[in-house]
């Protein structure tokens, strides 16, 4: 039997999907040309190999917000993942694109984030010569270190996944080349600011009522209403992305209206104020830059002790160490650099 049916079945479901999504019998794709899978798409395909890949797995154990935090029911940054994914999936099929490549993007997006958070991240950026984005190495983790050979549009995705401080919607470090990309951008938004919310209140970091009056107003109360009145918004005015109103594709992006925008702006510049760099956290964001520090100096020093097959031999030291540090998990670096002997306090 031949079991390519069922692909071919899939690709012409996707024919459906609104003319501006990306369809995944029309890749650019991959590095290295491949023959097809039988029984999935292309962004299907995609989609599995994260999933499966080592460096997914240690997202698990990998800070979002808080370093090792006491309780099972703070987010990782593999919840944070799967989180970002489901809001992609619902915004992407709201909107006729396409489920399955927003789906790939989210699950890789944040695949090398350093331990620690955005600590970590800006330890890292400090030291490094050509300094450090996680979506930069996002996208190395992929091609280089796990060798995924991805589609052009899931990488795409990924390298122009990071935003900058001032706005949800500043261009910043690019803008994805798709749809789906730009819908994955906003939904890591729209995940974290929920998320860290309750992570902030469970940890007794701020109060329900500090939140921002107008914002609670307008957005809810509860962190299901706050997603639900963002996700309804984007969906509908990002309605030019289902084709079905006749403006080009140039003219579109994706977005929420100026009120919401705005609204979602001042919780999140809240958040940075209160949660992410909040005085109280200051030792506890020190500590993790000096554990970075440890490690990458020590590891240039001695990188003997780099027992890794997580790397390019052929890439220099500096890079080599990079990989293998930034590929820990918070744990797996607190323990090295005690068993280092070095003073982190």
């Amino acid at each position: 039997m031949d079991l390519s049916i069922v692909r071919r079945r899939l690709e012409e479901g996707e024919q459906a999907l609104s003319p501006y999504a990306v369809r995944s019998d029309q890749t650019r794709g991959r590095r290295i040309p491949e023959e097809p899978s039988p029984v999935r798409t292309e962004f299907q395909r995609d989609r599995d190999r994260i999933l499966h890949c080592k460096s997914f797995r240690r997202l698990k154990h990998k800070t979002q917000v808080f370093v090792a935090p006491v309780g099972d029911h703070f987010v990782t940054r593999l919840t944070h993942t799967l989180e970002v994914s489901q809001i992609a999936r619902t915004i992407a099929r709201g909107l006729n694109l396409n489920e399955d490549l927003a789906e790939a993007i989210a699950l890789a997006h944040d695949i090398g984030h350093p331990p620690f958070g955005h600590a970590g991240e800006q330890a890292l950026a400090d030291l490094l010569p050509e300094g450090f984005r996680h979506a930069e190495q996002s996208l190395r983790v992929v091609d280089e270190l796990e060798r995924l050979n991805l589609t052009w549009e899931t990488r795409d995705g990924i390298v122009n996944s990071s935003k900058v401080r001032e706005d949800i919607f500043a261009e910043g470090y690019g803008t994805p080349a798709s749809l789906e990309g730009q819908i994955v951008k906003v939904s890591d938004a729209v995940a974290y600011i929920n998320h860290d919310i309750a992570d902030a209140l469970r940890a007794d970091v701020i109060a329900e009522e500090e939140l921002p009056e107008e914002v609670s107003n307008l957005l809810g109360r509860r962190h299901s209403e706050r997603i639900n009145a963002l996700v309804c918004d984007i969906i509908e005015n990002s309605w030019a992305a289902t084709g079905e109103t006749g403006i080009p594709r140039s003219e579109i992006r994706i977005g929420m209206s100026d009120k919401v925008a705005s609204a979602a702006n001042t919780l999140r510049e809240f958040m940075f104020q209160r949660v992410y760099l909040w005085e109280g956290r200051r030792e506890e964001s020190e500590q993790a830059k000096r554990v970075i520090s440890v490690l990458y100096n020590h590891f240039i020093q001695h990188p003997e002790g780099m027992h890794t097959d997580f790397g390019v031999a052929s890439d220099p030291l500096w890079r080599r160490v990079a990989d293998f540090v930034c590929g820990m998990t918070d744990q797996f670096a607190l323990a090295t650099a005690e068993r280092l002997g070095a003073p982190l306090h």
